[in-house]
């Protein structure tokens, strides 16, 4: 599966990633030494995730972030 992260919130693309992984809150958290509440607020928006937490969690679960830049239309 392929995610343009840039049309999305981070809250909504770390619950795109919890749920492509198919695993609940709780061990997503785990996964980063966080709570299962840590993850929830994280993915309500009431707290935001840092990069890092982003790419520990992509590194853990073997997925891919790349970023790349589309041509300008001069």
């Amino acid at each position: 599966m392929k995610l343009i992260a840039t049309d999305y919130k981070a809250n909504e693309i770390m619950k795109i990633i919890r749920e492509w992984l198919g695993i609940t809150q709780e061990e997503m958290g785990r996964t980063i030494y966080r709570s299962g509440r840590t993850i929830r607020s994280y993915e309500n928006n009431e707290r935001h995730i840092t990069l890092e937490d982003v790419l520990e969690i992509a590194k853990i679960h073997n997925i891919n972030i790349i970023i790349t830049k589309e041509k300008s239309g001069n």
